[in-house]
């Protein structure tokens, strides 16, 4: 009720258990407080909290428009009400080394139990989109270098993105994650990989733990998680598939509505009011009330 009960302290600790547990950890994408509550109880080992939605859901591109402020107060809201840890994207740290190290501090005060950074040049745009670039491997490891020296909590995750697959190939994209984990990142994030023979790839050149992305409609196969597990990944992420879905059952309910003149023959495929209340709560905050303030003068 109101909050979730473990501190943000144990949830980066269940993270780091994740990722040292030998099994894949799953990370749907949260794009509201209530969808992480309901990724929650359906058993998932985390929340992903993606910069691709939060644009989307501001309705905005995402090419770096939004602003660390948006995000750290998006990642508390999200980070409250769940048990789950949460993994938050960070885009390329908000500006220069230094920039990135107060990401690393916001968020940390936000209670997630990680993020990543990516080497995108600034404004970054989409990972599956043509015409992307990086910066120099130089300038990417000082953002690394700067998130890791910045964080308070040993247990919270760095996360290093590299974008290079795409843009200079597999050969790249390697030396650069071995880069990225020399200067002390926790977790590699490669980017549009085209499937699992770059994941095997990667697994065999470096020793720390990988993600992979497993977004719909971009240039990556979708693998399922026991293939992934099976590579030698060790945590997947979905980032937009339930923003995707609500989007799409949204539009179709409208066009009913519009079509229809109401929403009569649309409630089979809505969630009832008592299953809100019921992901909600609903009980716990009235016996909070009722024990609390109900009294006489």
């Amino acid at each position: 009720m109101l909050h979730a009960t473990p501190s943000a302290a144990q949830k980066r600790a269940a993270f780091r258990a994740g990722l040292n547990s030998g099994t894949l950890q799953r990370f749907p994408g949260a794009f509201s407080p209530l969808t992480a509550q309901l990724i929650e109880r359906h058993r998932f080992d985390g929340v992903y909290i993606s910069g691709a939605v939060l644009s989307a859901d501001l309705g905005l591109p995402d090419i770096g428009l939004t602003t660390l402020t948006e995000v750290a107060g998006r990642s508390q809201q999200i980070a409250r009400v769940t048990a789950l840890p949460a993994l938050v994207d960070a885009d390329t740290g908000f500006g220069e080394p230094m920039n990135a190290a107060r990401t690393v501090a916001l968020l940390e005060d936000a209670g997630v139990a990680g993020m990543h950074l990516e080497d995108q040049v600034n404004p970054k745009r989409c990972g599956h989109l043509d015409g992307k670039d990086v910066v120099d491997r130089e300038t990417a490891v000082r953002r690394i270098s700067a998130a890791v020296a910045a964080r308070r909590d040993p247990d919270f995750v760095i996360a290093a993105r590299t974008d290079a697959r795409a843009v200079h190939g597999m050969t790249e994209a390697i030396d650069r994650a071995k880069a990225y984990a020399d200067a002390g990142a926790d977790l590699l994030f490669p980017e549009a990989m085209s499937g699992a023979a770059d994941f095997e790839k990667l697994r065999a050149a470096v020793d720390i733990p990988i993600l992979a992305n497993m977004t719909e409609f971009g240039k990556s196969e979708l693998l399922d998680a026991p293939t992934l597990e099976s590579l030698g990944v060790n945590v997947v992420i979905y980032p937009v598939t339930l923003l995707r879905l609500a989007m799409h059952a949204a539009e179709n309910g409208l066009r009913t509505i519009s079509a229809e003149g109401g929403q009569r023959s649309l409630l089979d495929r809505m969630q009832h009011r008592r299953d809100l209340y019921e992901l909600l709560d609903y009980s716990s905050y009235n016996t909070f009330d009722t024990n609390i303030f109900d009294f006489r003068v």
